[in-house]
């Protein structure tokens, strides 16, 4: 996927060349599993080595052209993705709330809605009762819902209006925050819990669009996205959100932030190159201000980023040189380490748009291309190799 800056502040995903508008977030991407010994490349850290689990064969069980765009999670056994299905027919596209209790995936749906949702991109869980997607209306809106494994309901929002767009969500108990773009500035929605319900109030930021936020504590938190021409990151605090300086990255972006605490936070994106090439972008925040930090992967799509509250964390994305392998990045603040899937058999792209990590579980989620331009979802999980030492083989395998 390729992304050209402009200097309007329009959603880049709308420019991607070649895709049907919106159809991958600009945080996020799809695969399908291919059997095979999984061989990850990985290195030792305070966490120990990291293996996939599953040898790339597992989806969320998506229609044809499904796409997940965006995962979270509460436990092991608790995890959340949202994304799309029937992605090229105008028709029949349908955002898609799916979940995995720790064997299966299964689609929970969304309640007495007569339009429906479109593409879904992102998604937050602030307990098993309390999870948001928010993406894109058949109706011209944007789409927002709540829900639980017993289903989801559309939120509706007055403030809300047609034009504007939702990239990402974060949410922490009675509370979420949903951040994109209205009429070429950076956009946030904020809700908060009620007798009445969510109490909803709407901010709007310098020229460009956000993609991703986080909450850092209980009046803190981070949104990131681009101006246009440069990244752009927004602070809440007590005071309610303000523009933070960020280091000076000409064609830089920024589309996924982690906050490990009020003192450590992680952004990830881009910075689009003279030869058509995007370069990875990492800022590391000190509790002062946000540094630049080099991956050992010169040219590779960063799009999702994820921790573990305690000073590691995991990076999902593209790398262009292995086209057909996932592809995870490990950051404890010192050192890196590489992960990746197995080597394809046959031509494909693999892209991990987003990535959640909870216990001993890494789980990214994604898209496969392949040769005949047909998408299929991907769910790639990493974890410590079993206990026996032996290498984790595609289902049905045999030595």
């Amino acid at each position: 996927m390729t992304r050209r800056l402009t200097r309007r502040a329009v959603p880049l995903c709308v420019l991607s060349a070649g895709l049907l508008a919106g159809l991958l977030p600009c945080a996020t991407s799809v695969a399908h599993a291919h059997a095979g010994i999984v061989r990850a490349q990985v290195g030792r850290g305070p966490s120990g080595d990291e293996v996939a689990q599953d040898a790339g064969s597992s989806t969320g069980r998506l229609q044809p052209d499904g796409s997940l765009s965006d995962v979270a999670g509460l436990s092991a056994r608790d995890i959340w993705a949202v994304g799309q299905q029937n992605a090229w027919d105008f028709w029949r596209n349908q955002g898609i709330i799916t979940h995995w209790n720790g064997s299966s995936w299964s689609e929970v749906p969304i309640r007495g809605d007569a339009t429906g949702a479109g593409h879904l991109r992102s998604v937050a869980a602030a307990s098993a009762s309390e999870v948001w997607a928010v993406g894109d209306g058949h109706d011209g809106l944007p789409y927002v819902a709540k829900g639980s494994r017993d289903g989801f309901d559309r939120v509706g929002v007055p403030q809300l209006r047609t034009g504007d767009w939702l990239g990402g969500v974060a949410a922490s108990s009675g509370r979420v925050v949903a951040v994109g773009s209205r009429d070429g500035k950076a956009f946030l929605l904020t809700g908060g819990g009620s007798a009445k319900g969510t109490t909803w109030k709407t901010v709007q930021g310098p020229v460009g669009a956000m993609y991703g936020v986080a909450f850092a504590g209980r009046s803190d938190g981070w949104a990131v996205g681009d101006t246009g021409s440069g990244p752009l990151a927004m602070r809440l605090t007590g005071s309610g959100w303000k523009q933070t300086a960020l280091p000076a990255i000409k064609g830089g972006f920024l589309r996924d932030v982690y906050a490990d605490g009020r003192k450590r936070a992680v952004a990830v994106g881009g910075v689009y190159r003279s030869d058509g090439g995007i370069a990875p972008l990492v800022l590391d925040w000190d509790g002062k201000k946000w540094k630049r930090v080099t991956p050992p992967e010169r040219r590779a799509e960063l799009y999702g980023v994820t921790g573990d509250g305690d000073g590691q964390f995991w990076i999902s994305g593209y790398d262009p040189r292995h086209e057909g392998e996932s592809f995870l990045l490990r950051y404890d603040g010192s050192h890196w380490t590489t992960l990746r899937g197995p080597k394809p058999a046959d031509d494909r792209t693999v892209r991990l748009q987003a990535v959640a990590h909870v216990g001993d579980l890494t789980m990214a989620v994604g898209h496969v291309l392949d040769g005949k331009g047909r998408y299929t979802d991907l769910v790639e999980r990493f974890g410590p190799p079993p206990a026996d030492g032996r290498t984790v083989k595609a289902a049905g395998e045999t030595d």
